[in-house]
């Protein structure tokens, strides 16, 4: 079917400035403007802005640690009132299934789940198979593995640690490798309760520089398009903007992401020893072509936070509120859950001003991403209320009055007049993301593009604007009008293509049977796994 989009003010900074044309989609996908065909069906989108889907590079939305979340605070969503008959665990409380609601009410398209354990691919697809309109991708953990660190520690050749990654990639169906604070999670199985960039890890020798080098060299070398994500030492720690500069520094100039900035932004200044360094970093990042970040936005209430970054959720379990949480010591990584409350007191105010500081004085969209690093800075759902906050100075002024002053006045954010355009989000939530996990088929509104188009209604209330998306596309199909899903659909996990080597392969069955008595078959992950026609889409490495 031919779909016209007539009327509407197109903001694609891709393919031209912003400008009223008609946006065409047959079969799916971005077409010219045809000769002398007719729409089968036309929208009247006048009064409106119409941009690709948007695309969340950062968001925990599927895994065990996901669930056991869900497990430890059963209060919080509505699966605790009553639970329906045969809802599996994926469903329980509908969360999974609204995931995918939720974020396509808000014209989001495509999310990357950037923690997936190699080890629990299977779960973590599967749960990601009943997210439904959107598609997804994970990223897969290294970093913390006895086989990597091994390897690093006997100086393996670059040769055999690329087949290890490239299969660690492949088996477990993934876009890219994230690294979780190096060598973090070993060293904690040896009563190691805090962890820096240049410390070393007991039994192996390595220390968590030469990890992440490693690593992100194996990236560079494999053509892995999304650079080496990483998790950096040391957060949410007074004064961990100095580790954060450290592993920039440390790049040399090679691709590197540096996930939730926001939590590194700390400096030791003021009568509580609690500043911000957001500006010194946004220059730092200013000055070093090769690093992009994405922020990891504290917005303020109730959330909970998951990570595998065992050390850091150790010393959290203080703070939980409520008193609860659960800290686990697997295999490779670890993991915490820790419930906790954003307050506009002195600690939340410095953590929500750093974040907005970092969106406002890195200079380029290209090269800093919007992420509250779901929901550990807090619900993706209050991504509307972001936008706002980074589109209207005004409105953040208002903020402010509300906050805690002499925490204020330790950042640099009263001072900051910057308001975000239009074509700005666009690059940052649609262009930049495609380009940087290697998207080539999204993130725009050209011809030969997936038809993942959002449609929101021009107005004041940008919240609203945003929360509620007038119309949503995705390949083609209508899913969303008026901010009401009307059609429900199945993404797919796009995941990259790198045949594994042979010789790891059978080294790899050797290890699993030799250290877990277990074959290789328990890890890996079978095209029959799930009950539908082509779940997962492939994409090229870089040649």
């Amino acid at each position: 079917m031919m779909i016209r989009l007539a009327g509407g003010e197109v903001v694609d900074p891709i393919n031209g400035p912003t400008g009223k044309r008609d946006v065409w989609i047959e079969d799916g996908v971005i077409i010219e403007k045809p000769v002398s065909k007719r729409a089968d069906k036309t929208y009247d989108v006048t009064g409106c802005f119409v941009m690709a889907g948007a695309i969340d590079i950062h968001s925990h939305i599927g895994g065990g640690n996901v669930n056991t979340a869900r497990l430890l605070l059963p209060e919080q969503h509505a699966a605790h009132l009553k639970r329906p008959l045969h809802t599996p665990l994926a469903n329980a409380g509908w969360s999974t299934f609204n995931t995918g609601c939720l974020y396509a009410q808000m014209g989001f398209t495509t999310v990357v789940e950037p923690a997936m354990s190699p080890s629990n691919a299977l779960h973590t697809h599967m749960e990601l198979a009943d997210i439904p309109i959107i598609d997804k991708a994970t990223l897969a953990i290294l970093g913390n593995d006895d086989f990597l660190l091994s390897m690093i520690r006997d100086n393996a050749s670059s040769a055999m640690i690329d087949d290890y990654v490239a299969w660690t990639v492949s088996t477990a169906r993934s876009l890219g490798v994230k690294v979780i604070n190096a060598g973090a999670a070993a060293a904690f199985k040896e009563n190691i309760r805090s962890f820096a960039f240049d410390d070393v890890v007991p039994s192996y020798g390595v220390t968590s520089r030469k990890i992440v080098e490693t690593l992100q060299s194996a990236v560079g070398r494999l053509g892995i398009p999304h650079p080496l994500h990483v998790h950096a030492n040391n957060l949410g720690i007074a004064g961990n903007a100095v580790t954060a500069a450290e592993t920039i520094r440390a790049s040399q100039g090679q691709p590197i992401h540096l996930a939730h900035l926001q939590f590194y932004g700390y400096g030791t200044e003021g009568k509580r020893g609690f500043s911000s360094e957001a500006a010194r970093l946004a220059d730092l990042v200013n000055s070093t072509q090769n690093v992009t970040i994405d922020v990891g936005q504290v917005m303020f209430g109730q959330t909970v936070t998951i990570s595998s970054d065992v050390i850091r959720q150790y010393s959290g379990m203080r703070t939980a509120s409520p008193k609860k949480s659960i800290l686990f010591d697997g295999d490779g990584n670890g993991g915490g859950i820790v419930p906790y409350r954003y307050r506009k007191d002195y600690y939340g105010s410095l953590q929500w001003a750093v974040g907005l500081e970092l969106f406002l004085l890195i200079n380029d969209p290209w090269r800093v991403f919007f992420t509250t690093d779901h929901p550990n800075g807090a619900p993706f759902t209050a991504y509307p209320e972001l936008f706002e906050l980074l589109m209207r100075r005004d409105v953040r002024n208002a903020k402010m009055d509300e906050l805690d002053r002499s925490a204020l006045e330790l950042t640099t954010l009263a001072s900051i007049s910057r308001e975000y355009t239009l074509e700005e989000v666009a690059v940052m939530t649609r262009a930049a993301p495609a380009r940087l996990l290697g998207l080539d088929d999204r993130g725009h509104l050209g011809p030969g593009a997936i038809a993942d188009v959002a449609v929101y209604r021009k107005g004041q209330d940008v919240q609203r604007m945003f929360r509620d998306a007038a119309l949503v596309f995705k390949n083609g199909d209508l899913v969303v009008e008026d901010g009401v899903v009307t059609h429900y659909r199945w993404g797919k996990t796009v995941h990259l293509n790198l045949p594994p080597d042979k010789g790891i392969t059978k080294r790899m069955q050797a290890y699993h049977e030799d250290r877990y008595g277990l074959s290789l078959d328990w890890f890996t992950f079978p095209d029959s796994a799930i009950c539908r026609e082509n779940p997962f889409a492939e994409v090229a490495c870089k040649s």
